[in-house]
């Protein structure tokens, strides 16, 4: 054993992507519903980003951000234009794009609000990282098992409660963090009157609304952004997964008034902003707002959803279907685990968001004829765990 055995692998060698299929070493092709774990949103091996990560290559791999960096001025302009926030702070993962902003939510207090101990709320379900303050903001107990103590100034409540969001609400609250659609915590979307709310409560109160847009981010749910399904444009926004379309990248986007909060000195990353990541960033931006791909996702979404409810309308199994454009959510009465066995036994990769519920992120340039296929995989694979669960039944297993 050469890695530490964080990860439950599932078995599968990958060696080569193309579009919306990866092929493992022997040969087999799999339809991918995982874009691995959202993050090729434009698919395995997209010719622009290509492209511009190869034509990078030839020029410059990295210098630090010591330097002006032309690629990185580039994306940050697209991303602020795009989003109607003011400035970018470029990081690797959505782990670092969710510490810049709790490390901006905090400076904000000390520097804005002078609170001595601040405090960000965040909800019960949540996902926003693996660091030791991303794990704390996190709301789910599993994923913290044996990682304390915990840094103090976070306090996670009710997901939809407006009314538990005013009471935990005091002098030391500078922010309140969320994912518009909650993705590990099982694909559940925030309620509507509830986010509206939440932007009204946090400019009365002069507390920073940060929005978590790792996993939904860059077209995922059928805008560019998920937050402008919404009507409303947060304080701070965290990007990460389909921003490089597989080339590590994150991003942490605040209001231009935010910017003296953090100034020369108060935060970096030494990878933050690479060149090479920086040019298929550019690159992503491009096919995202010169292509009608967001307008595909919302349709392909739509019919995506459609077809699920129509070819699983009765299915004992299935008590849910949730979720925005190509993110969504199968809510089962057995475990989510079992039947990505037999999806992958047929040729289809999903993935869990939590024991109970299947998780279906396609690439956004999925083919209506892959949807159906996949469709029909999840079908099948359904129909064969009822029967082995009316088996145990009869049988007693």
């Amino acid at each position: 054993m050469t890695l530490f055995p964080t990860y439950q692998r599932n078995g599968i060698r990958p060696v080569k992507g193309e579009g919306a299929h990866i092929w493992d070493e022997s040969g087999r092709k799999y339809l991918d519903f995982t874009s691995g774990l959202g993050v090729c949103n434009l698919g395995h091996g997209h010719p622009r980003i290509k492209e511009a990560v190869q034509t990078q290559l030839d020029r410059l791999w990295h210098i630090s951000n010591l330097f002006e960096i032309p690629c990185q001025e580039e994306a940050a302009a697209s991303l602020t234009k795009a989003s109607g926030l003011g400035a970018v702070f470029f990081a690797n993962s959505g782990a670092e794009a969710n510490e810049a902003a709790i490390k901006l939510a905090r400076r904000f207090g000390h520097l804005s609000r002078k609170v001595t101990k601040p405090e960000i709320l965040t909800f019960h379900s949540s996902f926003h990282g693996r660091t030791l303050a991303t794990l704390t903001a996190t709301g789910q107990e599993k994923v913290k098992t044996d990682c304390g103590p915990y840094p103090d100034g976070f306090r996670s409540l009710p997901f939809n409660d407006m009314t538990a969001v005013k009471q935990a609400t005091g002098e030391q609250t500078v922010a309140i963090l969320l994912e518009l659609i909650q993705g590990e915590g099982g694909i559940r979307p925030a309620d509507p009157d509830f986010v509206r709310q939440l932007r009204k409560f946090c400019t009365e109160e002069n507390i920073l609304l940060m929005v978590d847009e790792v996993q939904t981010g860059l077209g995922r749910t059928g805008t560019l952004f998920a937050f402008q399904q919404y009507g409303i444009i947060p304080d701070v926004v965290t990007l990460a997964k389909g921003l490089g379309n597989g080339i590590p990248a994150g991003a942490m986007l605040g209001r231009s008034d935010l910017v003296p909060f953090l100034g020369a000195g108060s935060h970096a990353s030494t990878f933050g902003g690479n060149p090479v990541a920086m040019s298929a960033v550019v690159a992503v931006m491009k096919e995202m707002m010169d292509t009608t791909i967001l307008e595909q996702v919302k349709q392909k979404g739509e019919y995506l959803e459609d077809q699920l409810h129509r070819q699983l309308a009765g299915c004992p199994l299935v008590k849910e279907i949730r979720g925005r454009g190509m993110m969504l959510g199968l809510a089962l009465t057995v475990s989510a685990a079992d039947l990505v066995e037999k999806a992958k036994e047929k040729g289809l990769l999903v993935l869990v968001a939590g024991s109970q519920v299947l998780r279906l992120l396609p690439p956004l340039i999925v083919t209506p004829e892959q949807i159906d296929k996949a469709v029909e995989v999840l079908t099948q694979g359904l129909a064969e765990l009822e029967e082995e669960s009316d088996y145990e039944r009869i049988s007693g297993i």
